[in-house]
């Protein structure tokens, strides 16, 4: 029997987790509650992020070099043909890590539409069939919204045994707007896990930090300890209708309030979104927060706690800074610079408030990022 893990006590950073992966799922330990759990971060000696969708592609951006980084941009991929890269509200990565001999490639987050994926996946020659593993951050339809289209299309070019890593049960609830008038719509539709079971894709849900291929480490649910606090954005439903949803017995004893049991719309608080992390030789780690609700100083914390590595060498991807007041905005911003980061690289929902800031408080550190680009790491 799984025991309990009280989530609310957890995320205010007094508990972590352990556990071990059976099934495709995470059996819970006692004993997180007395210590923190550590995993052994494999290094890696090279890391490749490519950026497949985001907001925005600038094809007048340069290229640039840094120790340990090289950023190249892709202008006009097909203009003969009349056909270019797409960009749309949400995220998407492909991610190379190199060990020796040994690589791996990611797909992390799969953007909001199925079509703009697949366009962009063509137009970058991303072979699905060389893809190693799938990540999924949180539930969000801007993250996830292309991963069925996707998967319907090219699954039978892809591995066999092939996993979609997510941080929880979170995932899968139904998420929701809501609208000025406190009427409700629907973000997107809910990911299917019977789909994917049909489809040969095997779900590891974790609240623990796991090791993804040898290569990559995942943060796991992230302890809420900073100042940060999830800045409003969607609303959430927990429970089953229909074969969909986010089971609450899922999570063991959660102690979740009446209202969620009740299935009432309360504000999301991403309770299971986890980062992605590698750990760059000597460097230092690269954490990539896909969205970072639960927010980044939190994140980036976590990453070292979760590693023993103390040392953060670069943070990239959304940040969802955008609707940071400046004064929050201002106290994370000096928060941020006591890493001491060597490359901090913003997406999607980071904020051209954030970016703005760092062109004045890191400008040495900061790499702008359009849709297209591709960031290599070196140790």
């Amino acid at each position: 029997m799984p025991l309990p893990l009280d989530r609310r006590h957890f995320l205010h950073g007094s508990v972590a987790l352990g556990g071990s992966l059976l099934s495709g799922s995470v059996v819970l330990d006692h004993a997180a509650h007395a210590a923190i759990v550590r995993i052994d971060a494999p290094q890696v000696e090279r890391i490749v992020v490519r950026e497949v969708t985001d907001g925005a592609h600038d094809i007048f951006l340069r290229g640039s070099e840094a120790p340990g980084l090289t950023v190249q941009r892709t202008a006009m991929t097909d203009a003969a043909q009349g056909r270019t890269l797409h960009s749309e509200w949400g995220l998407a990565l492909h991610i190379e890590s190199h060990r020796g001999g040994d690589a791996k490639q990611y797909l992390l987050d799969f953007g909001f539409t199925p079509e703009a994926y697949a366009n962009n996946l063509d137009l970058l020659k991303i072979d699905p069939a060389a893809v190693d593993a799938l990540i999924m951050s949180h539930g969000h339809y801007d993250h996830c919204g292309g991963l069925m289209g996707f998967l319907e299309a090219r699954r039978t070019k892809m591995r066999k045994d092939l996993r979609l890593y997510t941080g929880g049960e979170d995932a899968f609830c139904h998420r929701m707007l809501r609208t000025p008038d406190g009427t409700f719509s629907d973000y997107g539709p809910q990911i299917d896990r019977r789909r994917l079971k049909a489809l040969g894709v095997e779900t590891v849900q974790s609240e623990a930090p796991v090791v993804i291929e040898g290569h990559a480490f995942t943060t796991g649910a992230v302890p809420r300890t900073s100042i940060e606090h999830v800045l409003p954005n969607s609303w959430v439903e927990f429970g089953v209708k229909d074969g969909l949803g986010c089971d609450p017995n899922a999570y063991m004893d959660h102690h979740f309030t009446p209202e969620e049991l009740a299935g009432k719309p309360q504000p999301d608080q991403h309770w299971h979104e986890h980062a992605t992390c590698f750990r760059l030789g000597d460097r230092g780690l690269v954490v990539i927060s896909s969205c970072g609700h639960a927010g980044i100083i939190n994140t980036l914390r976590r990453a070292q706690e979760v590693s023993g590595v103390d040392k953060i060498y670069a943070l990239v991807g959304g940040f969802h800074l955008a609707p940071a007041p400046d004064d929050y905005l201002r106290q994370v911003m000096a928060e941020l610079k006591k890493f001491d980061l060597e490359h901090v690289l913003p997406m999607h929902c980071s904020g051209q408030n954030f970016v703005d800031l760092a062109k004045q408080e890191m400008p040495e550190k900061l790499v702008l990022c359009t849709t297209g680009s591709r960031y290599t790491f070196t140790a």
